[in-house]
């Protein structure tokens, strides 16, 4: 079986955003990165259409669904 190597760098900056992953609302969340439009899309539920949005000052989209936050929208994501 082939191995990956992948850049050490990697890690560590997965490390450094784990104790953030872990303040999120929910212990699983999906992702989806659109590497064209540089966005990345954090559901905390199961993905789904929001029926409310809130745009912040930091170029960050929150998604509700009722009054539940659903998701997150980063624009610019690798800028961040």
């Amino acid at each position: 079986m082939a191995s990956k190597i992948v850049d050490s760098g990697v890690f560590s900056e997965v490390f450094e955003a784990t104790p953030h992953l872990l303040k999120f609302p929910t212990k699983r969340f999906w992702t989806d990165y659109d590497q064209e439009a540089d966005i990345l899309y954090i559901s905390f539920d199961r993905p789904q259409k929001a029926t409310d949005s809130e745009m912040l000052d930091n170029g960050v989209l929150l998604r509700y669904c009722g009054v539940k936050l659903v998701g997150m929208t980063v624009l610019e994501a690798s800028q961040r």
